[in-house]
């Protein structure tokens, strides 16, 4: 991003929860928040989000979702009666191993402007980087490219900076560390239980509709059985009348 580093808060997965049971929340992978005393704001807030669900539908969907995710922010961060100028600046990052548009570029930046005209300068403090691990089209800064690059392959020989090696060993020592791997594997437990649990309820109500439309069948075949035994003995019973109501020869 290319800037000073100020006091910084970073709240992973944070949550912001629907206005009422029916409407959508949102869950931010990574919530970070830079101080600024500059301006009425007092701050920048970073949202990002790593995605690789690079279904159609979900590429098709990313610009409502990162609008949807501006919507939260804001409306979190300003407090009743304060005023807009105290709305904070939000930057969405989507960081991706898949194209989102297709035009090769490592970065995307999107923010609002005037249609008419592009030139006038207009600042909602809203902007929304999508980041492509593998893109090769665009200039963006060096130490950005080499920060991609070692999220699409996360090694120590891809650490090609200070920062990144920093990274890579609190990557090592999370790796070693048995708490938090065993905190890890309780997560990865629980929601993999989650799921297991949601697919044995499906097999089982599968297994249930199978069983109910089995029954159903036989019960059919049963009934078709029985009709065709008891018109067998109609039939039966019918040929006996004619004979014995045929005169004597």
């Amino acid at each position: 991003m290319q800037r000073k580093k100020l006091e910084l808060t970073v709240i992973p997965q944070k949550t912001y929860y629907g206005s009422n049971t029916d409407k959508h929340g949102a869950r931010l992978d990574v919530y970070l928040e830079e101080a600024d005393d500059t301006w009425p704001g007092g701050a920048t807030v970073y949202d990002i989000e790593p995605d690789q669900n690079d279904k159609l539908q979900n590429k098709k969907a990313l610009p409502k979702r990162t609008r949807f995710y501006h919507a939260k922010i804001d409306a979190a961060s300003l407090k009743s009666g304060e005023d807009y100028r105290c709305l904070k600046n939000v930057i969405v990052l989507m960081i991706m191993p898949y194209d989102p548009f297709t035009l090769n570029r490592m970065v995307y930046t999107i923010q609002n402007g005037c249609v008419e005209a592009p030139e006038m300068p207009y600042d909602d403090g809203a902007r929304t980087l999508y980041l492509y691990t593998r893109g090769t089209e665009g200039n963006p800064p060096g130490k950005l490219q080499q920060l991609l690059h070692y999220m699409e392959h996360t090694t120590e020989e891809n650490a090609q900076n200070d920062s990144l090696r920093g990274i890579q060993k609190m990557v090592e020592e999370i790796k070693h560390d048995g708490e938090v791997s065993l905190e890890y594997m309780k997560i990865f437990e629980r929601e993999k239980m989650l799921i297991d649990e949601g697919f044995e309820r499906g097999q089982a109500q599968e297994r249930a509709n199978t069983e109910r439309e089995k029954q159903r069948a036989d019960a059919a075949e049963t009934k078709a059985a029985a009709a065709e035994q008891e018109i067998l003995r109609l039939k039966q019973e019918l040929q006996k009348l004619r004979i014995q109501t045929e005169p004597s020869k």
